[in-house]
């Protein structure tokens, strides 16, 4: 796939889970069930031990899906994202170092003033971070000044929460703990989808 097409592909998604677990087992048995239940789009973050292994099984396991790689600050870190399979990598902040080494892969790069949200929304999906602090009302109000822009809300999102960010504007949402953490994951996964239709 070419940037545009993993950059749709996150667009149709509308939901985007964010995989922050203790270990890289427990990495690749979520995002298992998620793949199954019938999300194609998964980011694994960089905080989770072993996860640049964890990411290369799943590029394995999964070549059609679109895989990517969080919590990625340092150059290093992105190079062995995009070595290991991620097709797009996500920063909670604005990180130059790894914007110079994506090469082709969409940086979805995090800002939470409007001033860093619309310099990433410049150049390609713009992730909000820690969305929960300003919720959808602050969403909606970034989109305002920033029409057409493409922002992926994460950070603290409850699963409840996820069709209210959409209604703001939401190009895709993001969702960790409160997805991963679901008693039935997989059936959550499947309202989402409903919900994001």
């Amino acid at each position: 796939m070419d940037r545009v097409e993993i950059e749709r592909a996150i667009g149709a998604a509308r939901v985007l889970p964010v995989l922050r677990t203790p270990d890289a087992v427990g990495a690749v048995k979520a995002a298992e069930t998620l793949l199954d239940a019938g999300l194609d789009v998964i980011e694994l973050t960089a905080t989770t031990p072993g996860w640049a292994d964890a990411l290369a099984g799943l590029r394995r396991a999964h070549p059609a899906a679109v895989l990517g790689a969080g919590t990625v600050t340092t150059a290093e870190d992105a190079r062995r994202a995009l070595d290991a399979g991620a097709d797009f990598l996500v920063s909670p902040y604005p990180a130059e170092a790894v914007r110079a080494v994506t090469g082709e892969a969409p940086f979805l790069e995090g800002g939470f003033t409007p001033g860093e949200v619309a310099a990433a929304a410049g150049r390609g999906i713009a992730k909000l971070f820690p969305a929960h602090v300003g919720g959808p009302a602050y969403l909606r109000s970034v989109l305002a000044v920033l029409p057409g822009a493409r922002v992926v809300p994460t950070g603290g999102i409850a699963l409840r929460d996820v069709p209210a960010y959409l209604d703001a504007g939401a190009y895709a949402v993001g969702v960790g703990s409160d997805l991963v953490k679901a008693p039935d994951p997989a059936k959550a996964v499947r309202e989402l989808i409903e919900v994001a239709k």
